[in-house]
């Protein structure tokens, strides 16, 4: 089938949930559509994305027609998913990484493009630390450099923030190219009050009250 789309930018992601509301991934518009044709999408939340035509029925003669909204819940369950959410440890990698920290040094408090800066790991490797969220920041080449092999307080070095490991809804946001704003307050209601991230982003989501809703940089 031939699919078409209208003032579309396909680069932007739709959030796709369970039918109980917890995120699950980000996925493309051709994901999207296979899900609402094959009757997988129980509800609609957020914004149209997409107005993708088809093909013409032969028996109609009627063309086919999907909208598709920001954030789409979905039938089904993922029991892999939902029994282990809780206790789920996200990949380490630097983009999220970085994301986590906001671009900034924790040790400087600069701001840097991601590609000035560094996986640091708090307690060494070679001291017996751990590539693990916990004992990751975010440090400039010039900081990080400076640590050397040392831990914080060896090289009289100070953190300006505790380092954590992202939950599951919190992964997701991370993992998003572009968050529109709508999916940002939905990704926010599941992330705790006591994180980091909460308060940042309910910052930046005060910051967008009354304006087009649009990505959350």
């Amino acid at each position: 089938m031939l699919v078409q789309a209208h003032g579309t930018d396909f680069s932007q992601q739709v959030l796709r949930t369970d039918v109980a509301g917890m995120p699950l991934e980000w996925i493309d518009y051709r994901d999207a559509v296979r899900l609402y044709h094959t009757d997988q999408v129980a509800y609609t939340c957020g914004t149209p994305l997409y107005a993708i035509r088809g093909g013409i029925c032969a028996a109609t003669g009627v063309r086919s027609r999907v909208e598709v909204n920001s954030i789409i819940a979905t039938v089904g369950k993922n029991p892999s998913r939902a029994e282990l959410r809780d206790q789920y440890v996200p990949p380490l990698n630097n983009k999220t990484l970085f994301r986590r920290d906001a671009n900034l040094c924790l040790y400087c408090g600069n701001h840097f493009l991601s590609r000035d800066l560094t996986r640091d790991h708090i307690r060494p490797l070679s001291q017996g630390g751990t590539d693990h969220w916990q004992n990751v920041v975010t440090a400039c080449r010039r900081c990080n450099n400076h640590k050397g092999g040392r831990t914080p307080e060896q090289a009289k070095m100070e953190l300006i923030a505790i380092p954590f490991s992202p939950t599951y809804a919190e992964y997701i946001y991370l993992k998003g190219r572009r968050v529109l704003t709508d999916q940002m307050e939905f990704l926010l209601a599941h992330i705790p009050r006591s994180s980091p991230l909460h308060s940042r982003l309910a910052t930046t989501l005060r910051g967008q009250s009354g304006r087009e809703t649009g990505p959350v940089t």
